[in-house]
């Protein structure tokens, strides 16, 4: 005779158990994890992570199995790229910095700046 747990008695089993919640979770949400970081640049991109979403995609209908097929294809050949942070990234980063120390007389700035503005003219329609 099969046996009802309860949500508190399955949390209770998986923090008893080092390990068994990587087990059981799934491999779709293990792919989305991974890509993710992989989009953000935390880690390498790894295409089987990329397959078993595209797999998923298909066995749920979001996608048909030739887009799946095409989307593969375009996965498998693309180049291995090394992972590194966008420039961007570390330009606003230093950004932020030089903000921050610059901080204690903003308030000069912002009342020369909105002294400055000029009302516009309504522009007229034809």
């Amino acid at each position: 005779m099969a046996t009802e747990l309860s949500s508190g008695a399955i949390t209770n089993i998986l923090e008893a158990v080092p390990g068994i919640a990587t087990v059981l979770r799934s491999p779709v949400a293990d792919a989305i994890v991974n890509l993710s970081r992989a989009a953000a640049g935390l880690i390498p991109f790894d295409k089987k992570d990329a397959h078993e979403l595209i797999k998923y995609a298909v066995r749920r209908g979001l996608i048909r199995s030739d887009e799946g097929d095409r989307v593969t294809q375009d996965v498998d050949s693309a180049p291995k790229r090394p992972v590194a942070v966008p420039a961007p990234a570390k330009k606003v980063a230093a950004r932020k910095a030089v903000v921050k120390k610059a901080a204690p007389h903003h308030h000069a700035h912002a009342k020369k700046a909105a002294h400055k503005a000029a009302p516009r003219k309504p522009v007229k329609m034809k």
